[in-house]
């Protein structure tokens, strides 16, 4: 029979959102509900699984991970691409990659939830009264008549802008790719990079990781910012320089930061971030819904009959 490992299953959910009757009899499944640490640590838990599922870059397939596990033959991701694997070294060992499909865009309401949060300090409020704090101490911020800047016009970014319009705000955006035909389609205002830190009173982050976008807001562009200003990064960590935010929100130059995403994931103990009370986070829910969940493990599932019938699906190539 041939071994199975579901890995980071944090809401011990896989095995009960997907019928896995046509694979049972052929594949002995594991599932890991824990991230497994580092490269050595998931190379010595991963020994003898010939197929892995992951779910998206929590646990990261470097060369070094791939090449340390001799048994692995199959491995699955859910979406439909993965930066944190190294499909180079996968095509090299003979490891056939594929993906899953995606359900509707769950960042969305992350990345309107840390707005929220930042202006109107909802669940603030909610810890003071659940603590028998005294009545309202909040005086909130009405998103309507505000500007939010969207770095990144793509499907993400463009579903996020449609939900601020209907909130009353004014939207401008920016890309390395994105033109001013392509915004006024999508009904927004192109503006020059500097613009949008400058104007935006919410600068919200819809870019994928890439050697182009890896620090692309920096101390510069934190500088541009108004000081009332708020970053919202759902996307992925190290698009802002993380150092520069810090120094930005311990010396006040902008007014807060509403973050699903960072360097080291999971967040460390002891890390500033869970200390500052100008920042709000959230442990990388973008993509974390029942209707995404019950998507992506039907789907590995038929990942992995196809391949065990010698027809891949969905696969990946370098």
């Amino acid at each position: 029979m041939v071994r199975a490992a579901i890995l980071d299953d944090y809401q011990n959910v896989a095995l009960k959102l997907a019928d896995w009757s046509t694979v049972s009899k052929d594949v002995e499944v594991k599932v890991f509900n824990a991230p497994l640490g580092g490269d050595d640590a998931v190379i010595k838990a991963l020994q003898g699984f010939a197929i892995v599922n992951m779910m998206r870059e929590r646990t990261a397939f470097s060369r070094k991970v791939v090449e340390g596990l001799p048994e692995l033959k199959l491995l699955i991701t859910t979406g439909a691409r993965n930066a944190s694997i190294d499909l180079k070294a996968c095509a090299e060992r003979g490891v056939t990659v594929c993906g899953t499909g995606v359900f509707g865009s769950p960042t969305t309401g992350i990345a309107i939830g840390l707005m929220l949060e930042l202006t109107r300090r909802i669940g603030f409020e909610n810890a003071r009264l659940k603590t028998g704090s005294p009545w309202q101490v909040t005086l909130g911020q009405d998103l309507e008549g505000l500007t939010l800047g969207v770095l990144g016009l793509g499907k993400l970014g463009q579903r996020v802008g449609g939900v601020a319009k209907a909130f009353g705000m004014k939207v401008i955006a920016w890309s390395q790719n994105l033109t001013p035909e392509k915004a006024k389609e999508a009904g927004v205002d192109y503006v020059s990079k500097e613009d949008l830190f400058a104007k935006a009173d919410i600068v919200t982050i819809h870019l994928v990781l890439s050697e182009r976008s890896r620090g692309l807001v920096g101390a510069k562009e934190l500088g541009l910012m108004k000081k009332t200003g708020y970053l919202i990064n759902t996307s992925r960590g190290p698009i802002v320089d993380e150092k520069a935010l810090i120094a930005a929100l311990k010396a006040k130059s902008i007014g807060g930061a509403g973050l699903d995403v960072f360097d080291v994931e999971p967040l460390p103990l002891d890390h500033v971030f869970r200390k500052m009370d100008n920042v709000v986070i959230t442990p990388h829910l973008g993509y974390v819904s029942e209707q995404n969940y019950r998507k992506y493990y039907p789907d590995v599932v038929e990942d992995i009959r196809a391949w065990l019938d010698g027809k891949p699906v969905r696969v990946i190539s370098a």
